[in-house]
């Protein structure tokens, strides 16, 4: 027989252990039974959180899962899946409000790789951002300029510069995402630097880096000798 959460220990009901032990005290499966509220039938919240950690492979699976997949799991529907997606965007909004990337400086593609694979390591298309920097390379703005195919951005050197002569930017850091997961740079993004290197000697702009981002890796231009 299922036990209802009512029926538990009280130091072993979710709610419960977050006032008496603190947050932190609590497992993954205890902290989405308070978001869901209740389970569904002899299912209780508790059962049904560890049965959607399951189904998606552990909790990261769960945060990469869509509105529509949520839906079709048992015991969820639209409310519980706006719920779980609402909580996720939440707090990747947090993470990224904590490491504000303006007026900072970019000292290694390391940092470039730890803020945008918070943005865009899980994309199923191509996102390809741009760094505008000042002199002392601290950073002025940010620009989301082109969304490709999940297979390649269609992205032109023009529209790069236009926002740099706009922000008065002295160099940039050009940053997209591979949803394959496979860093290694294409021949077109082989060409797309090259080109944006050329047009950024001309006018004077430098290109630091271009970094490419998988979901756990990344492939910086400027680490391979290849700017």
């Amino acid at each position: 027989m299922v036990l209802k959460i009512k029926e538990l220990p009280l130091e072993e009901r979710p709610y419960e252990k977050l006032v008496s032990m603190g947050v932190e005290s609590l497992s993954n499966e205890e902290l989405l039974a308070i978001l869901l509220k209740n389970g569904y039938h002899n299912i209780s919240s508790k059962d049904l959180a560890s049965i959607l950690i399951k189904e998606s492979n552990g909790i990261v699976g769960l945060a990469n899962k869509k509105y529509k997949e949520l839906c079709q799991i048992k015991g969820v529907g639209k409310v519980k899946a706006s719920i779980i997606l609402s909580t996720f965007e939440l707090a990747k909004r947090v993470m990224l409000a904590k490491y504000n990337i303006k007026e900072q400086k970019l000292t290694s593609s390391q940092m470039v790789f730890d803020y945008y694979v918070q943005k865009i390591g899980d994309k199923k298309q191509e996102y390809f951002y741009v760094v505008y920097l000042d002199n002392s390379k601290k950073i002025i703005d940010e620009k989301l300029l082109f969304i490709g195919t999940i297979n390649y951005s269609v992205v032109h050197p023009r529209e790069i510069f236009k926002e740099a002569y706009l922000l008065s930017s002295s160099a940039i850091i050009c940053v997209h995402n591979h949803p394959s997961g496979n860093v290694l740079p294409s021949k077109e993004d082989l060409k797309l630097t090259s080109d944006i290197i050329k047009v950024g000697n001309i006018l004077g702009i430098k290109l630091v880096d271009h970094v490419i981002i998988g979901q756990k890796r990344y492939y910086s231009f400027l680490e391979n000798n290849d700017i």
